[in-house]
């Protein structure tokens, strides 16, 4: 059966040998032996790639990213600049007293270690990762490439919400099987969140997985029980005010087949992030100096050939219906739910440093894309915006459409910055155009962090 696609995008290895003209195969697979939702050939060994090409034994400048492999590579201060989070930070908003929950299958035996030194290097303070443990969790084999593709899932989750609100408190949650179409992972991962949402556990939880809404069980019968029964964690974190976000994907307007090599013809979107009661978080382009100032404003992460690296997520939902938050957007939508709803970084060729120490081949740092990177980006700032209301926001997608609206009117002070131009198309399958206001690629747009979290936490 076909593993749902972790959100992961690319890592350097992997763009860099794209870019070279390269491929390579089996480095990092996400589930579903994937990389990025890719499968390539390669002409050498894998084994081969990354010894070329990392991991390295410290972060690379922008400048030498872009001349050694024609892309950008970012870190925690320029990311905090590119979002405009200083001027929160000096009031002391920095998510202290809230807390992001991740969860990932098998997580990484040494998240504590490296999520230290990623914060050293960037000059921030750590925080300790309380890890849970859901079922039982096997021991971690760093030869094993499903568990060391959840291992580098893990490190860019927690990497990213740590740079985004460096004093919210992260708790990791750890299951012990493999996500795979809902049949087995996604109850465990569920039963997990729902456990932790009723203990009082956490603010907002951040899912850098899903799987296409087609490829569960009735689906081309119109039965889709096998995907509602799975809502319930959802349906308590409502309930209890907390915040729940999903990436929206890295194969533009399409997904991967079971087998792992080619996409479904036609549009489709996946789940969690097209459930209405998950914000799904698209991925942009993001064009910064070394010092994270922006060079040009944030464009739609696409797929201009032949680069073949993947591209923002987004589409109609076929199992839910619009949702009375997106009424005012039924224009684009139709009478479907869409998706994403916002956007982070999350194109691998303007791509974001991890550090991994736990096994031979991921020994150091690494660049990694996608919307992987594009959901914790945002649980960070919305960690932020839970600080300055004093309260957790819950559902955010009234708040972020209501914003949309007044940004749209000509009112400042939203946060919100539209993405315009360009489309999701990927692997043949036409996108949706990126267009002023919503679009079905990059949701409402991307944030400026300053004016969104007080503008947030005022409608939460």
């Amino acid at each position: 059966m076909r593993r749902s696609t972790r959100q992961c995008g690319v890592s350097t290895l992997a763009a860099a040998a794209l870019l070279a003209g390269t491929v390579l195969t089996g480095a990092a697979p996400a589930a579903g032996g994937i990389l990025a939702g890719h499968r390539l050939p390669a002409p050498v060994p894998a084994t081969a790639q990354h010894r070329l090409l990392g991991p390295f034994p410290t972060p690379y400048t922008v400048a030498d990213c872009q001349a050694q492999f024609q892309r950008s590579c970012y870190g925690a201060t320029q990311l905090e600049q590119a979002y405009d989070e200083q001027p929160l930070f000096d009031r002391g908003i920095t998510g202290a007293g809230r807390t992001v929950v991740i969860v990932d299958s098998y997580g990484s035996p040494t998240i504590q270690h490296d999520l230290d030194v990623y914060s050293a290097h960037y000059g921030i303070p750590s925080t300790q990762v309380q890890v849970v443990k859901w079922g039982n969790v096997p021991v971690f084999d760093p030869t094993n490439d499903d568990m060391t593709g959840w291992a580098e899932e893990t490190t860019i989750d927690v990497d990213m919400a740590h740079a985004m609100a460096p004093g919210a408190r992260i708790v990791l949650v750890e299951t012990g099987v493999s996500e795979t179409t809902g049949v087995t992972g996604f109850p465990e991962m569920m039963n997990a969140e729902d456990s932790l949402i009723k203990k009082g556990v956490g603010d907002v939880i951040s899912q850098s997985f899903g799987t296409a809404e087609n490829t569960f069980a009735g689906f081309d019968q119109g039965d889709y029980s096998a995907l509602l029964n799975l809502r319930f964690a959802y349906r308590d974190a409502q309930a209890h005010g907390v915040s729940v976000l999903a990436s929206s994907g890295d194969n533009g307007s399409t997904d991967v087949e079971n087998d792992g090599s080619t996409y479904f013809p036609s549009p489709v979107v996946s789940w969690p992030p097209s459930d209405p009661l998950v914000t799904g978080v698209g991925g942009t382009s993001v064009h910064l100096d070394a010092t994270g100032h922006r060079l040009s404003p944030d464009t739609v992460w696409d797929d201009p050939a032949p680069n073949d690296h993947g591209a923002t997520g987004g589409g109609k939902s076929k199992v839910f219906p619009r949702p009375p938050f997106q009424t005012a957007v039924q224009g684009v939508t139709g009478g479907s739910r869409g998706v994403p709803d916002v956007s982070m970084l999350g194109d691998p060729l303007t791509g974001v440093w991890t550090y991994n120490s736990y096994g031979p081949q991921d020994n150091g740092w690494e660049l990694w894309g996608g919307t992987s990177v594009a959901s914790p980006i945002f649980s960070g700032v919305v960690a932020l915006a839970d600080q300055q209301a004093g309260h957790r926001l819950g559902n955010l997608n009234g708040a972020l459409y209501a914003l949309s609206a007044l940004q749209q009117a000509g009112l400042p002070g939203t946060g919100l910055v539209d993405v315009v131009g360009g489309s999701n198309t990927y692997a043949g399958v036409a996108g949706w155009p990126v267009t002023p206001g919503y679009d079905l690629a990059t949701g409402v747009g991307t944030v400026d962090a300053a004016k969104f979290v007080p503008a947030l936490a005022r409608l939460g």
